[in-house]
């Protein structure tokens, strides 16, 4: 407020320079983007629709568009608008936390960035670029892991390179640091377990910011300036290609997932060569057949000596044997099965080309043997001198833990 001791000063008070700033710029002409939060499920009285949740951040969408899910490029047909207490829509813009049902069913997950065909995409890499702050209790290090969480969607990052470090208050600045302190603000390369779907810039503020997880509390975050190319960038458009060709069956996931009484999942067993890969492979096939599961094993040379009879067997062709074991798995999991695949000490890159090819929510991985080479995204780590019985009664509880087994009603 205005001030007696202050009587030379005929400006604006500050509350009245606060009002004069503009207000945020409408989104509604931006690209439409809307991060999934959940995808609801409806059975009572022959209710069977699938809503898929969340907060339109930009743009707006119609009944009738077109919409791709990235990262997996999943794509289908906006059939209605949903939304609680209030009159039925035909379209929803930013700002509306709504819901919409699509006209063929696919595999929606949470994280995943609904976006209109027709319009421009989001970036898609596991390599970023960014802009960010640090108010963690702990230094922000290169060589420990972290989860970075953009809109929705969740993944473990690590700091690749520290390009250049400002300290908040004197705005100096450094390079060649290996970690950044408390109250440091850094231009770094972040790297991704697993392609993430963004905008760069400030266009579109929740889908080009992120915050940093580390040990359950948000210590900093950012936003994101460019994406940066990876080695899964051909296998990645090969698969948006898949998808946007995709032929989707009458039957629903859901419904093959009911009559299974199983979650579709590609379990990758996988170690060092001298581990009886196979063997316990083969072994967990027969214990979830023996219970009623549609599981199947497939041994990498079922694949190497099929449909890769074409490639030469040598390091030079491995990568695309991993691409086309990919896409095999692709197939299975859209029949409903659970998958087992041996594989000798899968890297992890193969294991991220994998990702890419496959829904890496569908993906579970098994590391038997010396877990000095393990990769560090493993779901479980094993010992091949605990014996077979004692591990695959280890994977069947990841398995349940994970809720790809459930029982029948």
């Amino acid at each position: 407020a205005a001030s007696p001791r202050l009587a030379w000063y005929r400006g604006p008070t500050v509350l009245e320079t606060l009002d004069t700033f503009p207000g945020p710029r409408a989104q509604e002409h931006q690209p439409f983007r809307m991060p999934v939060q959940d995808v609801y499920k409806f059975t009572a009285r022959g209710d069977d629709r699938r809503i898929v949740s969340g907060t339109v951040e930009s743009g707006r969408a119609r009944v009738g568009d077109d919409v791709v899910f990235y990262p997996s490029g999943k794509r289908s047909t906006i059939k209605s608008i949903e939304a609680f207490n209030r009159p039925p829509a035909t379209t929803m813009s930013a700002g509306e936390a709504v819901g919409f049902t699509l006209r063929e069913q696919i595999y929606v997950a949470r994280g995943e960035l609904a976006a209109i065909r027709d319009e421009p995409r989001p970036h898609l890499t596991s390599r970023l670029k960014v802009s960010l702050f640090w108010l963690g209790r702990r230094p922000l290090e290169r060589a420990k892991s972290y989860v970075l969480k953009i809109g929705t969607a969740r993944a473990t990052m690590r700091v690749e390179e520290v390009h250049r470090v400002i300290d908040a208050s004197d705005l100096t600045s450094a390079e060649g640091r290996e970690r950044i302190e408390r109250h440091e603000v850094a231009e770094c390369t972040l790297a991704c377990n697993r392609g993430v779907a963004f905008d760069a810039g400030e266009a579109t503020a929740a889908t080009s910011r992120f915050v940093i997880v580390d040990d359950y509390e948000i210590s900093g975050g950012g936003i994101i300036r460019e994406a940066l190319p990876d080695r899964q960038d051909l296998a990645r458009e090969r698969v948006l290609l898949r998808e946007y060709k995709w032929e989707a069956s009458f039957i629903a996931p859901e419904r093959r997932a009911a009559r299974f009484a199983q979650r579709p999942t590609l379990l990758i067993v996988t170690g060092p060569k001298e581990t009886d890969r196979k063997g316990l492979a083969k072994l967990l096939e027969a214990r979830l057949f023996d219970e009623g599961r549609v599981a199947y094993f497939l041994g990498i040379g079922n694949v190497v000596y099929g449909i890769d009879a074409d490639l030469a067997r040598d390091r030079e062709h491995r990568r695309e044997h991993i691409r086309r074991l990919g896409e095999v798995a692709n197939l299975m999991l859209d029949a409903g099965m659970i998958l087992i695949v041996s594989a000798q000490a899968l890297s992890p890159e193969e294991l991220d080309l994998i990702r890419t090819t496959v829904d890496s929510g569908r993906i579970a991985t098994v590391w038997i043997g010396d877990h000095a080479a393990a990769d560090p995204h493993c779901d479980l780590l094993l010992s091949d001198l605990a014996g077979e019985d004692a591990n695959v009664e280890h994977i069947r509880a990841l398995l349940r833990d994970k809720h790809v087994l459930f029982q029948p009603w």
